[in-house]
């Protein structure tokens, strides 16, 4: 749909290889071409760029065969749920130089980066303190797990706590994690494979402490569609104090609500009639229109490709390092334990298998 609206973009070409969801795809984007077959897409001479937007455990093979081409790749986070394969997948795609960006949408809220400025700036001077605060419903674990027949690496903090992790090392920007601390509990979503929340402590190489909280179990009937985030910045010489929680505009009805989250093959269990508008990170449809942090991610994209312009996306780099973070919270939190960081793929593993 954004893609259509671009008028730098001549030709789009889909692949899914679930064939219902590839028709409703391509009639509402007006495709032009469309297959299930992944080899069958990168073959056409039209392509000068992908994305890749398959489930979070699907991801290795189309980027690695995608950066055959050399063409500038959008991938979804992450680039892998296994910190093998994505050193694997990062190393592959800085081989061949291309550039690939992952996706955080939330660094395109309006807000972001208006505080992203204003600490360049040193208006709270040095920095000191970061803390964060994450609400979800159930509804992303419940739909995600449903999907995959192995559990293992979907986290809370894997699959949506990364999005306040790299909001706020990318709000960091310069410094460097040395070590982190967690803890986690399961008692709502543990029958399912995945935790209900972790909370952590990172300390950084310059004495900055950031705290770092996910509760992805809260039930279905709340009201924020997907993300509900907060975040504090202290400084030497002032603070700036974020609430991304949607709570400005609620919206309360005798008529049902639509759940703002869908998914294949997943419905929400009960009706909810309170919602907060806007709540939803991708954005809303207005008179067939997407408006919202999506919005301003894909068509930055889109002009970072055609113009060659500089954007804030996050990198395949930085998609890297916030899944290795986002494992050593689970790793501190499985052992009880600090996880002194940097720490390698390969550490990571045996500590889970230990």
């Amino acid at each position: 749909m954004l893609a259509r609206e671009y008028p730098g973009i001549g030709w789009l070409g889909l692949c899914d290889v679930d064939e219902p969801t590839l028709k409703s795809l391509a009639a509402d984007t007006q495709a032009d071409y469309l297959t299930t077959e992944l080899e069958d897409l990168l073959a056409r001479p039209e392509v000068g760029a992908v994305i890749i937007a398959t489930d979070e455990q699907e991801h290795v093979e189309p980027i690695l065969r995608a950066v055959e081409l050399g063409v500038p790749l959008f991938i979804e986070k992450p680039l892998a749920t296994d910190p093998i394969d994505s050193a694997r997948v990062l190393a592959a795609i800085e081989d061949a130089g291309v550039d690939a960006v992952v996706g955080y949408t939330q660094r395109f809220r309006r807000r972001f980066q208006t505080v992203k400025q204003r600490l360049r700036d040193g208006q709270i001077g040095e920095v000191t303190t970061v803390v964060t605060r994450a609400f979800m419903n159930r509804m992303v674990p419940e739909a995600t797990l449903r999907k995959v027949t192995n559990p293992v690496g979907l986290t809370p903090m894997v699959v949506s706590g990364t999005h306040s992790l790299d909001m706020c090392m990318w709000l960091m920007e310069g410094r460097t994690p040395v070590e982190v601390y967690a803890r986690s509990t399961d008692r709502t979503l543990g029958p399912i494979g995945t935790k209900d929340g972790t909370s952590g402590i990172f300390t950084m190489d310059d004495g900055v402490v950031f705290s770092m909280n996910i509760n992805w179990a809260l039930p279905t009937v709340w009201p924020g569609a997907v993300y509900g985030l907060e975040i504090g910045i202290v400084g030497t010489r002032g603070v700036i104090d974020i609430e991304d929680t949607h709570r400005d505009v609620i919206l309360a009805s005798e008529v049902s609500q639509p759940a703002g989250y869908t998914s294949r093959g997943f419905a929400p269990p009960a009706p909810r009639h309170v919602d907060f508008v806007g709540s939803y990170p991708p954005g809303d449809v207005s008179g067939g229109l997407l408006w919202g942090p999506m919005r301003e991610e894909t068509t930055t994209w889109f002009a970072r490709v055609c113009r060659g312009i500089d954007t804030p996306h996050a990198s395949a780099a930085d998609g890297h390092a916030n899944l290795l973070h986002t494992m050593a919270m689970d790793l501190s939190a499985r052992t009880g334990k600090p996880v002194a960081l940097p720490i390698s793929p390969d550490e990571l593993l045996a500590g889970f298998d230990d």
